[in-house]
């Protein structure tokens, strides 16, 4: 609970603070299809050569590709969005290592009755696409694959966008887990079977807010919810916030915070952080 009340108040006060005023002028909507593909490649290099202070020779590289893509008409909208991120780092003589791995689709269909409330259905799957390892001093032990685990949410309730920078939904969903070899994540230990698939029905919450801060600084963040209806006292968290500074029409700063919590896999909470600076290109 304490991680649920810590992820909604920051959620607000983002809203707060970066929210910009609705404009009092009535625009008329625009339909058809409105789609954004970006790519972001980051590097990082260090090479050392008799050099007194020390060092390793070290290299980073991470790519970024994110998407939406919206159709809207005067009844209904559907909404998709794709994130892809892949990266890896070599330090010294050490073989390259995996720095970050993730897939996400997610699409969204909204039926417009003309009230500020609307019905929808939703589907979300998220993965990884390369290997995973625990590394060790003297073996590396694979702890997951593609699809391996996959985590896979349907969804219906009802959604409102109260301004064109917050939209937020919740509803009844599904949300299946999928494993094949690395069975961690989905079996029950208290049956005697290996489970390869865990379902869980539960309720979800879904916000997601993009506020312009400056002429050259953009925030978003998506704060997901889920809670199992057999254990309401846990909650599923993911919370993903990118701060994406444009220093030139090619260059960009990121920086991404990442906090994930699931009682499933760790009672822990999970935060991952990456600030990097590359070139980027807009595809659409």
């Amino acid at each position: 609970m304490k991680v649920l009340q810590f992820t909604t108040i920051m959620m607000c006060l983002s809203a707060i603070l970066f929210t910009q005023e609705e404009q009092t002028e009535v625009t008329e909507p625009v339909f058809g299809w409105a789609n954004r593909l970006s790519g972001t490649l980051n590097l990082t290099q260090a090479s050392f050569d008799n050099w007194a202070q020390g060092g390793e020779n070290s290299m980073a590289w991470q790519l970024n590709i994110n998407g939406t893509f919206d159709y809207n008409q005067d009844k209904y909208k559907w909404s998709n969005s794709t994130k892809i991120a892949y990266g890896e780092s070599k330090i010294g003589s050490n073989d390259a290592i995996k720095s970050i791995d993730e897939l996400k689709l997610e699409s969204v269909y909204s039926y417009k009755f003309g009230i500020p409330v609307n019905p929808y259905l939703s589907l979300t799957g998220e993965t990884q696409m390369m290997p995973g390892y625990q590394y060790g001093d003297s073996i590396d032990i694979r702890i997951s694959n593609f699809l391996d685990p996959g985590y896979f949410t349907q969804g219906i309730g009802a959604g409102i966008e109260p301004t064109k920078e917050i939209k937020t939904r919740l509803g009844f969903a599904l949300k299946e887990t999928v494993a094949d070899v690395f069975v961690s994540y989905t079996d029950d230990p208290g049956t005697e079977k290996i489970e390869k698939i865990r379902i869980e029905p539960g309720i979800e919450s879904v916000t997601d807010l993009t506020a312009k801060i400056s002429e050259n600084i953009m925030f978003t963040s998506k704060l997901e919810l889920f809670s199992n209806v057999k254990r309401f006292d846990e909650i599923d968290v993911k919370w993903d916030n990118i701060f994406l500074a444009e220093v030139s029409p090619y260059i960009d700063v990121n920086f991404n915070v990442k906090l994930f919590y699931d009682k499933d896999i760790t009672k822990k909470r999970q935060l991952k952080q990456a600030l990097s600076l590359g070139l980027t290109y807009n595809f659409l």
